[in-house]
């Protein structure tokens, strides 16, 4: 269960990271996290240049992470990832 809250707060903060904790979608989570380091680079460069873009941009990326973290939690919970045990 632990292996899930890890998860869920990762994909919170670094949307891809909480999937390679579940070994779920691992090429894909690895484009995610590009894509989110190049995204919290443009949002904090328009910060001070747009600050009424940056609203925008702030909380679209709030929601964004917080589906992030909710699916990891649903992914995490059903067992998505887990070795699967072999009946004997």
């Amino acid at each position: 269960m632990l292996k899930v809250w890890i998860a869920t707060l990762l994909n919170f903060f670094l949307p891809g990271a909480g999937y390679l904790v579940l070994g779920h979608r691992v090429g894909l989570s690895l484009l995610w996290l590009a894509g989110v380091i190049g995204l919290t680079w443009v949002e904090l460069s328009i910060q001070s240049v747009a600050p009424q873009s940056y609203t925008v941009m702030f909380a679209s990326v709030f929601v964004m992470n917080t589906a992030f973290a909710i699916d990891a939690w649903l992914i995490g919970r059903a067992g998505v990832g887990e070795p699967s045990a072999v009946p004997a």
